[in-house]
């Protein structure tokens, strides 16, 4: 019976992780540490509403075995690369610091296709600044999913994302190429967690070809 500890609960991914854990009786309490409510009332479910400004004044509750990190946001709605840096990296990195150091073992990153620190794209670049200094943390097992193109679900319509939805779900109807098509923020959830149990320690990462094999 485990404890995870969740931030970007009440995201695309983050919010089916949320209802997959709770469903999950491998896990006795889920931690969530949130900016807003979840909404959700159950339980297993421990809700923190924090201000991510000022970690100091939760981090001793970041205790627990697993802490799944699905925290992320966009350009347009960030309003502007320093706002998104901050969400997508600036919050995510203290609080898996402080979580390995309060004994968390197993870390679970949700990251992007194409991450790398050295990426003249400002959102590769971003999410590679991250990888490198999460791998860089006393963690037991860290597991990092990379998957590519995110498929329905979010709240706010994006036309651009919606037409990239389309062309890349005929693509993968080509043989060979099945593992380029859109995934749902449900499966990304549903392999954080089979990652989880897999009983190897050391870094690990995950293509988007390896996603849908963990589900």
């Amino acid at each position: 019976m485990k404890t995870a500890l969740v931030i970007g609960a009440t995201g695309l991914v983050g919010s089916r992780l949320v209802d997959l854990l709770l469903k999950d009786s491998r896990f006795e309490k889920i931690k969530a540490f949130v900016r807003k409510s979840t909404g959700i009332h159950n339980n297993k479910l421990e809700e923190h509403v924090v201000d991510f400004d000022d970690m100091d004044a939760w981090k001793k509750q970041l205790t627990g075995d697993v802490l799944y990190s699905a925290m992320g946001t966009t350009l347009k709605a960030a309003g502007g690369k320093d706002a998104q840096y901050k969400v997508d990296y600036t919050y995510q990195y203290p609080v898996a610091k402080m979580a390995a150091i309060n004994g968390v073992s197993t870390y679970v990153l949700v990251s992007a296709a194409g991450s790398a620190p050295d990426s003249k794209i400002f959102y590769s670049r971003m999410k590679g600044e991250l990888e490198r200094d999460i791998k860089k943390l006393p963690f037991e097992t860290i597991h990092i999913m990379r998957p590519g193109m995110l498929g329905s679900g979010r709240k706010d319509i994006r036309t651009g994302e919606q037409l990239g939805i389309g062309v890349m779900k005929v693509i993968s109807m080509i043989p060979g190429l099945r593992s380029l098509r859109p995934i749902e923020g449900a499966e990304v959830a549903h392999a954080m967690i089979n990652a989880t149990f897999r009983r190897t320690l050391g870094i690990h990462s995950y293509t988007l070809g390896d996603i849908f094999k963990l589900i």
